[in-house]
């Protein structure tokens, strides 16, 4: 039985209030066995919604378990959706405080920023067409359930692990590069810790942007123009602690990096 509105919004202040404390909750579907993926993102809007009424403004979306290696990482089958904000956009470079995070992991990405909007049933040519840029991007996911562990609707509910995130490099207009070739190298502390090529996502990372604007189509949402898009982890999550320094270097994209104290 799908959950209720007041369900559903309890549920939404029960992660929000952990993010706040910055502490950890067990698995939604320890409680709530039957709560299924509409049930999560309802859980995520109204997660949104809490976000946007302090202020916050939405700046774009993510995918996530876009990758093989994410998905065997988290034990999931298939790829989910959230949201970024302007409080979760860090700049290239910056200094992350770890006292306002649970468990951070970091992971190279391709972000895709829009010049025009992209709705509904897309092709790879219509993504490459909507976008003005790609960069390279280092995602910071922070899932507040207790030891990392959840499944799929848990993990959707609690906006698919968001918290921070980094663009940088330089800008490529999307033609101007192969992105289904790009060869990554994520480094932790000036070492290499994960290789990969961005076909790992989806096979061409613009497959990702595509199975976003259908899952917001079915929300009866799309993609605006000015939106940045992760188009989900390439290389596998990596843990941080204090004092790390991560940055990923993106072929032909440049690099970007994030800093940990």
């Amino acid at each position: 039985m799908p959950l209720n509105s007041q369900q559903i919004e309890a549920l939404a202040a029960r992660i929000d209030a952990a993010q706040l404390a910055v502490s950890t909750l067990s698995k939604l579907t320890l409680e709530f066995p039957d709560l299924d993926m509409p049930d999560a993102y309802a859980i995520q809007d109204a997660l949104r919604a809490r976000y946007l009424a302090r202020g916050d403004r939405l700046v774009g979306y993510k995918c996530g378990l876009t990758s093989r290696a994410k998905m065997i990482q988290m034990g999931v089958d298939q790829p989910g959706y959230g949201f970024l904000t302007s409080r979760m956009w860090c700049p290239d470079g910056a200094v992350v405080a770890l006292e306002a995070l649970v468990h951070p992991r970091v992971e190279a990405e391709v972000a895709f920023v829009l010049g025009a909007p992209l709705a509904g049933d897309c092709s790879i040519a219509d993504v490459l067409n909507a976008t003005d840029y790609v960069v390279p991007a280092l995602e910071v996911i922070d899932s507040r359930y207790a030891a990392f562990k959840f499944d799929l609707p848990s993990v959707m509910a609690d906006n698919a692990s968001g918290a921070r995130f980094v663009i940088g490099g330089r800008p490529r207009p999307p033609r101007s590069v192969d992105l289904r070739t790009l060869g990554v190298v994520l480094e932790k502390n000036g070492a290499p810790v994960a290789l990969a090529a961005s076909a790992a996502v989806m096979n061409h990372p613009a497959n990702a942007i595509i199975a976003l604007a259908r899952h917001l189509a079915a929300r009866g949402a799309t993609l605006a123009a000015g939106d940045i898009v992760l188009s989900g982890g390439i290389t596998e999550a990596i843990p941080v602690a204090a004092g790390d320094f991560m940055r990923a270097r993106v072929q032909d994209l440049g690099d970007v990096s994030i800093r940990f104290e």
